[in-house]
Formats: structure tokens, C-alpha cells, sequence
């Protein structure tokens, strides 16, 4: 609805991980995430964004949290001498393929500075050169710009940290070096979306990282069964990188966050593994007191 020149628009970044890769759900042909307006027939603010979602592409959307509200005064919108204030939503869900008009795309076409898992991205050696250009443009800003650049991709001795999805992108945004910012499309870094919709997913992306640390949310992610190698799989889908396996079963048996369920299924021609489930009455016991999922790097 519209109150004096603000229009407010909810919008969703819902994500699965099919075949080991992090994917979110996308409208015009992966250029947007799902949204709409908020109207006065909506009963609720998450109400109203289901509704567009399932309109938008017919798929179920199962658990949702809020993400965060988009009112910057710059931002793109369609209001002359008004703005767009978008209040976004983190989904989590199963890939159905085949179920009404979703285009699911994955995270990494849109950063694909953000995957770790085969080592270091080689478009990283890109990014810094532009980035390092960037900075020497302005002398007087010239340390502290090359000092943003190593910190928040990791050149600054402190290592990656895959929580700084969103300042990363924000700070390619403030260097002029994606689409989003004005810059050509052939000087674009990753593929470019709608308004900032880029810069939501890159929210949700951040967000999502974080919580995994310390809420068992993957587990919406997961199927009813599952081995332990899948889990882990997950976890490096959304995370960017690769973990210690046995440093990740281990916290996993300590936590007490699965129990098996008896099956045996087969992984990649070996061995059957072990079947687990989540435990859900762990859920009910954590869910104040957090419980921390493992990202201990090889």
C-alpha cells in the first residue's frame, strides 16, 4: 500500500541446496527475487509475501524469518518524488522442480567470489587489481580503500571470512565495479540483477552463514533422511568451504543434534552409510540457547 509517498513492497530470498549447490528461487528469467506489494487484503506482512510467492511461481514455502527492511533514500523505485521501503524475507525450502513458474539459479552465478570450496576463485585476481586500482584513483583515501580491500576479502592476514558476503559486495557496489552501480555490463563482476536485489540475496547470503553457526536451521534444508556426508555437503554448499570431516562428525555426536535411523543408504559406489534424522525435540530444547553447526576449514 501506498501511505504519502511510501510504497511497501515485500520480497523473498528462498533458498535450497539441490545437487550440492546453493540455489535461490527467481522471477524474469533470474533477473529478480519473488515480491509484491503490501496490500490491505494482506492480513499479515509474511501472509501477503507467501501470497505473492505463490502466485509469482505456485512453489510451497515452508519456514520464513524476516531478513531485513530497504529504505535507503538512492534506491531504485518507480514512485516520482516518493520511495520504496522492501521488507524482505529469508525462506528456506526443498527444490521442486516442475512446480508452477520458479527459476532457480545459483549463488555463485550472482558471487562468484563467494565459492571456496575448490580453493581460491580466480576472479578474485580480478577483483583485487580492480579494487587496487580503485583505491590509488583517490591519494587521500588511497590507504584506507586498501586497507577495506584486504580486509573484507581476506588479503589482510586475518583469512577469508565467509560472513562478509554483504560488505564485499557493498564494497564492489561502492567501487563502481557491478552492474547495479552503473558500470557496463561488460565490466560487470557476477550477474547482475534487478534494482538491488543482488544486494538483498547478498543479505540473506550473510545472514544465512552466520545462523548456521548457531542455530540447527540447516536442518529445513535436509531431507527426512540423510548421512552425515550429505549434511556436511550442505553445510559447504552454504558456507563456501570445504570442512574437517571428522572434526565435523565429531561436534555433530557431541551436540547430540541426529540419531540414526537404522537404514543404510549407498554414497558415490562405497560403503552404505548410515542413515540419521534430526532430532527434533533438540529443536524445542535449543531453540533460545542456540546450537552451533561446525565450519572447521581442512
Amino acid at each position: 500500500m501506498t501511505i504519502g509517498f511510501a510504497h511497501a513492497e515485500l520480497i523473498a530470498v528462498l533458498v535450497a541446496v539441490t545437487g550440492d549447490e546453493p540455489r535461490v528461487m527467481t522471477i524474469r528469467s533470474g533477473n529478480a527475487l519473488p515480491s509484491g506489494p503490501f496490500e490491505m487484503g494482506h492480513r499479515t506482512l509474511q501472509s501477503g509475501l507467501r501470497e505473492w510467492v505463490q502466485e509469482q511461481t505456485e512453489h510451497p514455502v515452508g519456514y520464513l524469518e524476516q531478513l531485513y527492511t530497504f529504505a535507503d533514500r538512492d534506491r531504485n523505485n518507480d514512485i516520482p518524488g516518493g520511495r520504496t521501503i522492501s521488507i524482505s524475507y529469508l525462506g528456506l525450502v526443498n527444490e521442486q522442480s516442475g512446480a508452477g513458474r520458479p527459476g532457480w539459479h545459483g549463488w555463485y552465478e550472482y558471487f562468484p567470489w563467494e565459492d571456496h570450496r575448490q580453493g581460491r576463485p580466480a576472479v578474485l585476481d580480478e577483483i583485487m587489481a580492480r579494487l587496487g586500482s580503485w583505491a590509488d584513483a583517490d591519494p587521500a583515501r588511497r590507504d584506507h580503500r586498501h586497507r577495506r580491500a584486504d580486509f573484507t576479502f581476506g588479503l589482510d592476514g586475518g583469512g577469508w571470512n565467509e560472513d562478509l558476503a554483504l560488505q564485499r559486495y557493498e564494497l564492489l557496489y561502492e567501487a563502481g565495479l557491478v552492474a547495479e552501480a552503473g558500470c557496463g555490463a561488460e565490466a560487470n563482476l557476477g550477474r547482475a540483477m534487478f534494482a538491488d536485489h543482488r544486494r538483498i540475496l547478498a543479505t540473506g547470503i550473510a545472514r544465512l552463514r552466520a545462523k548456521i553457526k548457531y542455530r540447527p536451521v540447516v536442518f529445513e534444508l535436509m531431507p527426512e533422511n540423510f548421512t552425515l556426508l550429505r549434511l556436511q555437503r550442505t553445510i559447504e554448499a552454504l558456507a563456501g568451504l570445504t570442512l574437517h570431516k571428522q572434526n565435523f562428525r565429531r561436534l555433530i555426536e557431541q551436540q547430540d543434534l541426529v540419531e540414526e535411523t537404522g537404514g543404510t543408504e549407498s554414497e558415490t559406489g562405497g560403503r552404505p552409510a548410515k542413515l540419521f534424522r534430526f532430532r527434533h525435540t533438540v529443536l524445542e530444547e535449543r531453540a533460545l540457547a542456540g546450537t552451533k553447526l561446525p565450519l572447521s576449514r581442512n
